[in-house]
């Protein structure tokens, strides 16, 4: 079966060179012109990832991410914003999209973005069918409880609801306890592939992360900036 790939934008020039340029790609792609109707094809189609605008009519793209994943919809999203805006990608990211890209853009582009999200996805299904029993332990650091192959942790024995780039991230920091990891090792480890030098992805994740698991985000316990070199996580004992 072929990759199913969303499309919701209104505008329709857009909406036809993505359709074209997926579809010659060897790419399924269904397309919504508004908010109200890309939500129902992501509930109903089942799409492998969702291509979304971010001004649409009837229900924004921020809307419609932020419901998708309260529905628990992990179905990785790319937003598509009309201009270099700070607010709208750190926004959306927040909300729980996995990437964002800003208009003009190319259509290799955005089907690069498509292929490199695919491909870690698929990779990390198949190192996780590939463990065996004893390979899928649990990572116990402190009060933070890490499930891989199961896309859990919890803190304190209480759930932790990650977004699929969150857990990742957070992952990836487990699995180099008390290594300190530069922005740039981050994006190519948890994106896996290059920002031009933009790194605002990963400051925007760290501070959701620390939301969701220090007490005092301003005077965090687990996840540690280093000034100038990066990010650490370290071993913790709540009280």
């Amino acid at each position: 079966m072929k990759t199913k790939v969303l499309v919701v934008d209104d505008e329709q020039s857009i909406v036809t060179l993505l359709q074209y340029n997926l579809e010659q790609a060897g790419f399924e792609v269904i397309t919504a012109m508004d908010g109200e109707e890309g939500k129902l094809l992501a509930e109903q189609e089942s799409p492998d990832i969702i291509v979304l605008d971010v001004m649409l009519p009837k229900l924004d793209g921020m809307e419609v991410c932020k419901q998708l994943r309260l529905e628990n919809i992990k179905t990785p999203i790319i937003m598509l914003t009309a201009k270099d805006d700070v607010f709208d990608t750190i926004l959306g990211l927040e909300l729980g999209a996995d990437d964002y890209m800003i208009k003009p853009f190319s259509p290799r582009e955005v089907i690069a973005r498509v292929k490199a999200i695919l491909r870690r996805i698929q990779a990390q299904a198949e190192q996780s069918s590939e463990k065996t029993n004893d390979e899928q332990q649990e990572i116990v650091i402190g009060n933070l409880v890490i499930h891989p192959e199961r896309y859990e942790a919890y803190l304190q024995k209480k759930p932790l609801y990650l977004t699929l780039k969150e857990f990742e991230l957070l992952l990836f920091l487990a699995q180099n306890k008390g290594r300190v990891l530069t922005r740039e090792q981050l994006l190519s480890a948890v994106w896996n592939y290059d920002f031009v030098g933009d790194t605002r992805i990963v400051d925007v994740n760290i501070s959701h992360l620390r939301e969701k698991i220090e007490e005092d985000t301003k005077r965090p316990v687990y996840i540690k900036t280093l000034r100038g070199l990066g990010y650490k996580l370290e071993e913790h004992k709540d009280e």
